[in-house]
């Protein structure tokens, strides 16, 4: 590493993020002192039940709704569950039709594919190159027995944010409910369930510096929803469980930071993921930005670099002590190409060699820095040792860089 880098480079924020301190001090009393069960009637109950409710109303004022709307979870997964789920089986209906993309979170296509099986009718809309859904095809795409629309606030991958609030738009005027999975939005993008017409919306604490296995869904009032848990009816009966009484103080208290904290992370991380996004076509050869040039997250600069595997450069930079992805942490360990990457076109062997760096809070203009001053490196000496490398000369339109 160079002299002023000291300690190993975490550029993988969209995969998991550090519990802040002042999180990890909010749990710690309801992990060792304060231990009661907020449904039971004592001091250590009611203890517990201010904390859970207090915690729900940091949660709320992130999206601007009310504190009866929220829904604490499990994390993600669980969330975008109930909220597809528990609209396709609101009172045993068991029919239907719903709408999605072609690039969700696998939380929601999987659970997609587990409603066909009941005798759901599922549309999956496609993307452009940039990742981005029509939102005409939106439109189109509504029937009379439509009864959920789930799209994305922000792809997990390559970090394209979603016409969501047109889409929200359109939802509303045709009284059909909309889901956002806005797990990765959290922090990056300013929130109001209200104004964007949005009647479901999932996130995770571990993805905004809160603990991991604690989550939430959105619920606005009047939505017709099923619970997919039985059990003593905690969560106004939709989420069934003794609450996480540390992870909802946690989530919380990182709700709270990262709503008074919004603006200056967020221009701070703009300024350090345009520097990626600029100098990395420019000083690695036949490298290309993946994802809207402009519609993107503040803390994501994905590439795919020709003629290597990801694998083979994600191993090499953490070896220079850099931390980064090749795509989506609740799949990698699977060898197969990223389901976002091909659905914008991308070959298998042009999704292979990608790159997915996100930026934190935390990370600085030195470890960006770093990067760029190794990553040319390591592609070269990967590219020397590929079985992708042909030799071959460009291709009339390749180019030496550019978006995708």
């Amino acid at each position: 590493m160079t002299a002023g880098i000291k300690k190993r480079i975490y550029f993988d924020h969209s995969a998991t993020t550090r519990v802040l301190p002042e999180v990890e001090e909010a749990m710690l009393p309801f992990l060792t002192e304060k231990w009661g069960n907020p449904s039971s009637l004592h001091a250590f109950g009611r203890e517990a039940k201010v904390a859970v409710e207090n915690s729900r109303k940091h949660v709320a004022k992130l999206l601007n709704c009310d504190p009866t709307e929220i829904v604490f979870t499990s994390g993600g997964t669980e969330s975008d569950n109930l909220a597809i789920k528990g609209v396709a089986m609101y009172k045993g209906k068991m029919k239907g039709h719903i709408i999605t993309t072609k690039m969700e979170h696998h939380a929601v296509l999987e659970t997609c594919e587990w409603l066909k099986r009941f005798g759901f009718d599922i549309t999956s809309l496609p993307v452009s190159q940039e990742g981005l859904v029509d939102v005409g095809d939106v439109e189109r795409a509504i029937r009379n027995d439509t009864i959920l629309i789930s799209v994305m606030m922000a792809n997990n991958e390559i970090g394209t944010i979603q016409p969501y609030k047109e889409i929200g738009t359109i939802a509303r005027d045709r009284n059909i409910p909309f889901h956002t999975d806005a797990v990765q939005a959290i922090g990056k993008i300013p929130l109001d369930v209200k104004a964007d017409n949005i009647d479901l919306l999932s996130l995770s604490g571990h993805k905004f510096h809160g603990p991991k296995g604690i989550g939430a869904l959105y619920v606005r009032k009047g939505s017709k929803i099923e619970p997919v848990i039985q059990g003593g009816g905690q969560e106004r009966g939709l989420r069934s469980s003794t609450e996480n009484v540390p992870g909802i103080v946690g989530i919380g208290k990182a709700a709270e930071l990262a709503k008074r904290d919004l603006e200056p992370t967020s221009q701070r991380m703009k300024v350090l993921r345009d520097k990626m996004i600029k100098s990395v076509p420019e000083i690695v050869p036949r490298s290309y930005v993946n994802g809207h040039k402009t519609r993107r997250l503040v803390n994501n600069a994905h590439f795919r670099f020709d003629f290597i595997e990801g694998e083979g450069l994600i191993l090499q930079l953490d070896f220079k002590g850099i931390a980064a992805s090749t795509g989506s942490a609740c799949s990698t360990g699977a060898l197969e190409p990223s389901h976002v990457l091909l659905a914008m076109g991308l070959t298998h062997e042009q999704a292979h060699g990608s790159l997915r760096v996100t930026l934190g809070r935390e990370n600085t203009e030195e470890e960006v820095d770093y990067l760029l001053e190794v990553l040319p490196g390591v592609v070269s000496k990967l590219r020397e040792i590929s079985p992708f490398n042909e030799k071959r000369p460009m291709s009339p339109g390749e180019g030496g860089s550019g978006v995708q």
